[in-house]
């Protein structure tokens, strides 16, 4: 199939060199990652908002803005961690090395089927988690890949790490929640919390309605620091994947910098090749990766291929560094450990622009369509209307479980978090006579067939696209 080549320039982008069809592609691409996160932004923030609603905290007409201005401070500050996750899951080196067709019909497979479900279950008013819906869709069109291109697929490592955070966060918030509520209602007995709010003009107290408020504000913030991240990812993923040579590693860092890096890990090593015997291979392999690094470093020939070698060189640092056979002294240990800091921020990186791009998408998201989700978790999780004592217990540890987990560059489910606390405040309020079965039974349905559907999904879809090309 023959393309004409176009050439447009873009402030944000530089100067761009795309086929006609591959150009239109690439647009249909940033436009669908903006309105994934558009979706998620109604449709994950809406948990965070819910309790401030029900408790009469603050007017929906507040609650909002305010929790979408949180949103997008939380993607704005929160680093690249978690973005980084997406991009450590899927055979990113394998796509670069193919025609941009193939990472255009990877991109947009993942992203549809990802839309399409988040839409499905927001407009049935379920609670579902975009992680999970994300995730699957990464791991289905993933497979795809793999049966037509071959070559290493999933990396089942990151996604058994993501996949154990993604299970245990729910549980945690939801025993946490249930002890937090305990403690307020039978030890404290603080019974200004345990008031459940009747009526339009029965508002919680001051110092109540301050702490809802800043619940509410920390579970937006951390909520923009975690999934918006994952935006994050899949915007560098379709710079990747169609301008590689642009983003696949960072060019703000100068050759100087990394050879700098390379020369003081090279220095490390030699030092310790004198000293001792034990260790020798993974030093002999560390040492011969730095060699190929800094030949590449002097005259790349194509960016892919360097990204793939200085992730090379910190694995085996960081396997030299773990190896606790190899005696270093202090000095070389932080000198080795500042190196692999400096060598990752060549391929852990987002330009401030794609970061503001999802930040804004994901604070306005938050203003639209946030209604559905809102009615599920303050009106149908419990057989109760939400006091505030519930309604702050399950925002704090919802609140704490995203910051840690994002501490860790780890992807949680806000929407999992959140609902599993509401439903711990709950058991603990008045036992699981408190739960309303029929919305649990919804909402765990919904958890359960998210991931194998997302799957199929992104199975399906980069299969049709794939004929295509």
């Amino acid at each position: 199939m023959l393309f004409v080549f176009n050439f447009i320039t873009l402030p944000f982008l530089g100067e761009v060199t795309l086929s006609g069809s591959i150009l239109i592609v690439f647009f249909l691409c940033l436009l669908a990652v903006v309105g994934f996160e558009f979706v998620n932004g109604f449709h994950d923030t809406a948990n965070a908002v819910a309790t401030v609603i029900y408790t009469k905290a603050l007017k929906p007409v507040y609650a909002i803005p305010w929790s979408g201005f949180f949103n997008f401070m939380g993607v704005f500050l929160g680093g690249v961690a978690v973005a980084m996750s997406i991009l450590k899951l899927l055979p990113i080196d394998n796509m670069m090395a193919l025609p941009v067709g193939v990472g255009a019909c990877f991109v947009l497979a993942v992203l549809l089927s990802s839309i399409i479900w988040n839409l499905g279950t927001w407009y049935l008013g379920i609670p579902c988690s975009s992680s999970h819906t994300l995730y699957g869709a990464l791991i289905g069109a993933s497979l795809a890949f793999t049966w037509f291109y071959g070559g290493v697929g999933v990396n089942w490592d990151k996604a058994k790490e993501i996949g154990l955070s993604l299970i245990l966060s729910p549980l945690f918030g939801f025993g946490a929640a249930a002890l937090l509520m305990w403690l307020l209602k039978d030890v404290i007995k603080a019974k200004a919390l345990l008031h459940i709010p009747t009526g339009e003009n029965d508002k919680p107290p001051f110092l109540v309605r301050c702490l809802l408020i800043l619940t509410c504000t920390l579970v937006s913030f951390f909520h923009g620091s975690n999934d918006g991240q994952k935006g994050v990812g899949l915007l560098m993923l379709i710079l990747i994947a169609f301008l590689p040579a642009k983003f696949a590693v960072n060019h703000a860092i100068s050759n100087d910098k990394i050879l700098l890096s390379l020369n003081q890990t090279e220095q490390v090593m030699s030092r310790v090749k004198s000293d001792q015997k034990i260790g020798q291979a993974e030093i002999f392999t560390l040492d011969s990766a730095i060699t190929k690094t800094k030949l590449q470093v002097a005259a790349p020939e194509k960016t892919y291929k360097f990204r793939k070698q200085i992730k090379t060189d910190i694995k085996d640092i960081t396997t030299v560094l773990g190896d606790k056979q190899i005696k270093l002294a202090d000095a070389d240990r932080a000198t080795l450990t500042t190196a692999s800091k400096g060598l990752n921020g060549l391929t852990d990186f987002a330009p401030i622009w794609v970061i503001a791009t999802i930040s804004i998408s994901l604070g306005l998201g938050t203003m639209i369509g946030w209604k559905r989700i809102v009615v599920t978790i303050g009106e149908k999780i419990g057989n109760q209307h939400l006091n505030y004592a519930q309604g702050a217990s399950s925002e704090i540890i919802a609140a704490s479980t995203i910051g840690i987990s994002t501490a860790f560059g780890l992807p949680v489910s806000t929407t999992h978090v959140l609902s599993s606390g509401i439903a711990g405040s709950m058991v603990a309020s008045g036992g699981s006579g408190n739960l309303n079965s029929g919305t649990l039974k919804s909402i765990a349905m919904a958890w359960i067939l998210t991931l194998p559907v997302a799957m199929i999904f992104g199975v399906i879809f980069f299969t049709l696209f794939h004929l295509f090309i």
